[in-house]
């Protein structure tokens, strides 16, 4: 602890401190002051909602040391499970590439698809993202590969789903996909997000030339550095008045002032212009559902072909998020998702004791008993609770 004496000098040293910083604050409000004139409300409309999702990775580790197992599973807004696969840090990737396809090379699982669309060569998980290992390392070098590559397989999922969808389903009316997440993504090699941001333009528009349907992307984020950034200013500029929902564009000069790496913020506005927008298939929106000041931003990203129906597209999430629970003025059907997807309390509980159960098999019959006592004493320090 600090001593007493101490604490009035800390305290005068921060606030020397933060007045001399509050040009940084100022700028900031001067560049939310600028929005000001593009604040638009928003008012209500229904269609169908649809939201993809993967359920989060604290949720679905099965871990019983060495062993480590990551649950990978997508589900939708209906309940409709799209994705169940279980992996480890030590798997090997060249035969989980092979099991995206059927034997005759045609497309088994969504990620199949999507690889074969985008004309991944060779067809491999570690030709379609350059942050997952190759089946040889992790054969020969298993320690020196990052287990963090199974949460970027997770991820592959869930864009490879969301893929299939658009590209690859038919709808019977006008549908709203709203994916967990800003449409942002540095986890593809070289320009291959940028031709899945092409087919997903092109589905859509066939979509709507052969069926007369319309299908709308956008990607809602609880956290972002750039609403980070802002958010105070917001506030002190009275950007969203209170009275009815609103929102308001983020210019992509504002979005790359929050990020280490600019190009995080480069669009398809930029295609022929530098550096292909490699990561970015979305612009950015603050969009508060509530009507009163105090209620949540979020930062919400509209797939770039579709801007220009911002405001029809903020209706029909506004009708959902209305009925949001438990988080308040949050698309329920992205909450859903999260209620269907979720691994958890006997679930969870069923799937932990098939860890226990699968290495109980590898051990000799006489020795299998070490498992029960094991589990019995893992953490004896729990009792002294109960």
């Amino acid at each position: 602890m600090f001593d007493p004496d101490a604490l009035p000098v800390l305290r005068r040293l921060i606030h020397d401190r933060t007045r001399s910083d509050r040009k940084l604050l100022d700028n900031l409000c001067r560049e939310i002051r600028s929005l000001t004139g593009e604040v638009r409300t928003i008012k209500p409309r229904s269609t169908t909602a649809v939201s993809l999702v993967a359920s989060d990775g604290g949720n679905n580790k099965l871990v019983f040391d060495p062993f480590y197992v990551q649950l990978v599973r997508v589900v939708d807004s209906y309940g409709k499970q799209l994705c169940l696969d279980a992996i480890s840090p030590s798997t090997d990737t060249d035969a989980l590439s092979k099991a995206q396809f059927n034997e005759d090379g045609s497309p088994k699982t969504a990620i199949g698809l999507m690889m074969s669309d985008l004309g991944v060569n060779p067809p491999t998980l570690s030709a379609l993202s350059h942050m997952i290992p190759e089946g040889k390392r992790i054969r020969e070098e298993p320690d020196t590969v990052s287990p963090s590559w199974v949460l970027v397989y997770r991820d592959l999922c869930e864009w490879a789903v969301l893929y299939e969808r658009i590209c690859h389903r038919s709808f019977a009316t006008d549908t709203l996909i709203v994916r967990d997440g800003l449409l942002r993504s540095k986890i593809f090699r070289g320009e291959l997000f940028i031709a899945y941001r092409r087919r997903i333009e092109e589905a859509i528009a066939r979509i709507f030339r052969e069926d007369r349907r319309r299908v709308f992307l956008v990607g809602i984020a609880k956290h972002s550095k750039v609403l980070t950034r802002y958010s105070l200013a917001m506030s002190i500029e009275g950007i969203f008045p209170p009275g009815e929902a609103c929102y308001v564009r983020i210019p992509r000069e504002m979005e790359a002032k929050a990020y280490v790496w600019p190009e995080y913020a480069r669009g398809a506005e930029t295609e022929g212009k530098g550096e292909a927008p490699k990561f970015v298939a979305g612009d950015m929106y603050f969009v508060r559902f509530g009507p009163k000041s105090g209620d949540p931003v979020w930062a919400v990203d509209i797939f770039s072909s579709q801007s220009q129906h911002a405001a029809e597209i903020f209706g029909y999430l506004l009708a959902d998020a209305i009925e949001g629970f438990p988080v308040p003025f949050y698309p329920r059907c992205l909450q859903k998702a999260h209620e269907y997807a979720q691994v958890v309390d006997f679930d969870l509980e069923i799937l932990q004791d098939e860890i226990f159960n699968a290495v109980r098999q590898l051990l000799p019959e006489n020795r299998r008993d070490i498992i029960e006592a094991f589990r019995l004493n893992s953490d004896v320090s729990v009792r002294r609770y109960e």
